[in-house]
C-alpha cells in the first residue's frame, strides 16, 4: 500500500504546486468566487490506473481545494482504491498560509486518514489514523524543518508567474519545502525545454508546454534504505509539463512523469474549466 501510495502523493503534489494563482486574486480579499477544475488520466507504462480530478475555489485571497481519485486494476479485480483530499487557507504576498489539510483513502482491505492544521507557518496539530509502528531507522523529522513546510496541495501556490503566453522557461526555477504527514522533502525544479502542444478538444490546450525536470530530496521522516526513496531520490527523469493558461498568468500542469520500480507512471490531462472569473477563459 505505502509503495503505491507514496507515488500518488508524489504525483498530487506536483500537480498542484505547478500552478500559480492570477495576480489579481492573490491579492485581492474582496474579489468573487472563482472555480478552476482539472481532470487527469494516470497511467502505468501502457495501463490506465484511474484518474484524478481537484477543483480550485478562490474567494479574494481565501482558496479552498477539493480532490477525488479512483485507482484500479483489471476494474477492480486486482485492486482498488479510492481517495479524496482537501487544503484550505489563505494566499498573500508572501505565498500560501495553509491552515488545514486532509488525505483519506479505502481499498484493498486497507484505509487511513491524515489530518493537519497549520497557524503562521507552522504545524500545530498532526493526526494519522491508524497510527503506524515506526521503522527505528527512520531519520526523524525536526520542528525546525516544518517551518514554512507547505502540505502537498498548498505547494500549489508558489509565487513565480509570468504572462508570457508562448512558454517561460522561468517558471521551473522553484524550489517548494513539502511535508505529507510523514516525510520532509523539497522539490526542486529546473528549466529542461519548451516544446509545442497540439490542441485538443477536451483541453483547448494550443501553446508551448514548458518541462521542468524534479528532483525528489529527501530531509527526514523516511528510513535511508526505503526502496521507494531511492527510485525518486536518484533519477533525473522526473518531468513536469507546464502550460499558460489564457487569460491569466498561471501556468497548469499538462503532464508529468515519475520512473517507479513498477514502471513508469504518467498523468495526462484530460479536462481543464474555469468558472466565474470572465478574465479567465481555458480556450487560448
Amino acid at each position: 500500500m505505502r509503495s503505491f501510495w507514496c507515488h500518488a502523493v508524489l504525483l498530487a503534489t506536483l500537480l498542484h504546486y505547478s500552478t500559480s494563482l492570477p495576480a489579481a486574486l492573490a491579492e485581492d480579499s474582496t474579489g468573487p468566487k472563482t472555480r478552476v477544475v482539472v481532470g487527469y488520466r494516470i497511467d502505468l507504462d501502457s495501463f490506465n490506473l484511474g484518474s484524478f480530478w481537484f477543483t480550485t475555489t478562490l474567494s479574494g485571497s481565501d482558496y479552498r481545494v477539493q480532490g477525488a481519485g479512483h485507482f484500479s486494476i483489471l476494474g477492480g479485480l486486482l485492486y482498488d482504491l479510492r481517495t479524496t483530499t482537501a487544503s484550505s487557507g489563505k494566499v498573500t504576498s508572501a505565498g500560501p498560509e495553509p491552515t488545514t489539510y486532509m488525505l483519506s483513502y479505502a481499498g484493498g482491505g486497507d484505509s487511513g486518514q491524515l489530518r493537519m492544521t497549520f497557524d503562521t507557518g507552522a504545524i500545530t496539530a498532526l493526526s494519522i489514523i491508524p497510527r503506524r509502528v515506526r521503522d527505528p531507522r527512520e531519520i526523524p523529522v525536526r520542528k525546525d524543518q516544518l517551518v514554512g513546510a507547505l502540505d502537498p496541495i498548498a505547494a500549489a501556490f508558489f509565487r513565480a508567474r509570468s504572462n508570457d503566453p508562448n512558454g517561460d522557461l522561468k517558471v521551473c526555477d522553484q524550489t517548494v519545502p513539502v511535508f505529507d504527514g510523514e516525510w520532509r522533502y523539497d522539490l526542486e525544479l529546473a528549466p529542461k525545454r519548451k516544446v509545442p502542444v497540439r490542441k485538443q478538444a477536451s483541453t483547448a490546450y494550443a501553446r508551448y508546454a514548458v518541462i521542468c525536470r524534479v528532483r525528489f530530496k529527501p530531509i527526514s521522516g523516511y528510513a535511508p534504505d526505503d526502496p521507494n526513496i531511492k527510485v525518486m531520490a536518484f533519477t533525473d527523469d522526473i518531468e513536469v509539463w507546464l502550460v499558460p493558461l489564457s487569460g491569466t498568468d498561471m501556468y497548469v500542469p499538462y503532464h508529468l512523469q515519475l520512473p517507479t520500480d513498477s514502471g513508469l507512471l504518467s498523468v495526462t490531462s484530460t479536462t481543464l474549466r474555469i468558472e466565474g472569473n470572465p478574465q479567465a477563459k481555458p480556450s487560448p
